[in-house]
């Protein structure tokens, strides 16, 4: 799953496409590199973001959405949204996916609306409120309230009646680094909720603090985490640079 970020403040550079023009190259290159799925969002969701509205966020993402489907109308796209109404727009101009951080918490109408969109949905685990979700409360044990979230989530979006749940840890989202390395530790534990896993761990704080460089510096870490993250069962890898995570995958094929 390659990341087009159609936001000016995004914390990597690299990921950010202005207009369609701009989403257009950067989603031909993903492609070419072995990109299956395309994950746009509107909204940065970093530490210290502006939050905008739902309609900006639309303006943002819908043309870019129907830019590239029908450039390329055989790739997956994944909308990045929390807002019910951003989900609804962008599936409607094309995106075959929701990936949403509040795991259908923020907003009450979030599941409804995905299931009446009957598309697959991921659903990542998050804490908190949109204004706190980035406080880092340490964790007694991260996997058990990994465990306890995602059974709670995953009965509820079975209740609103979507039919395909992917789980996202929500690596780097209100968690320590601590927390961080021990879900990667101890991810393979998830695999008893018997449901497909993504890992988002490309360029994000817990690596480039850890090892004191950038996040332009970070693609070696990176790298390395998606490479333990697919030893333990990550089915879906999200991330900047596809290239390089289409070796890891490779690489790990071959081994197994």
């Amino acid at each position: 799953m390659g990341i087009i970020n159609a936001t000016p403040d995004s914390f990597y550079g690299g990921s950010r496409a202005a207009n369609s023009a701009a989403a257009l190259e950067k989603a031909n290159t993903m492609i070419q590199e072995g990109a299956f799925i395309l994950d746009i969002g509107g909204q940065s969701t970093r530490p210290g973001s502006i939050q905008i509205g739902a309609n900006e966020e639309m303006d943002r993402v819908v043309a870019i959405i129907e830019s590239v489907k029908k450039a390329f109308p055989s790739i997956l796209i994944s909308v990045d949204t929390y807002h019910p109404s951003v989900a609804m727009a962008a599936v409607n101009a094309g995106a075959d996916i929701v990936n949403d951080i509040s795991g259908g918490r923020f907003f009450v109408d979030m599941l409804s609306t995905v299931a009446s969109l009957n598309v697959p949905y991921i659903c990542m685990h998050s804490r908190g409120t949109i204004e706190t979700m980035h406080e880092k409360p340490s964790s007694n044990n991260i996997i058990t309230e990994l465990l306890d979230y995602f059974i709670e989530r995953i009965e509820a979006c079975n209740q609103a009646g979507i039919k395909d749940i992917i789980i996202d840890p929500g690596f780097g989202f209100g968690k320590t680094i601590e927390d961080n390395f021990a879900l990667i530790k101890e991810m393979e534990s998830l695999q008893i909720l018997r449901k497909p896993l993504l890992l988002g761990v490309s360029r994000k704080s817990s690596i480039y603090q850890t090892l004191k460089v950038t996040p332009e510096e970070s693609l070696n870490g990176t790298t390395v985490l998606n490479t333990v993250g697919l030893m333990n069962k990550a089915m879906i890898l999200r991330v900047h640079d596809v290239k390089e995570a289409v070796q890891a995958i490779q690489l790990y094929q071959h081994l197994k």
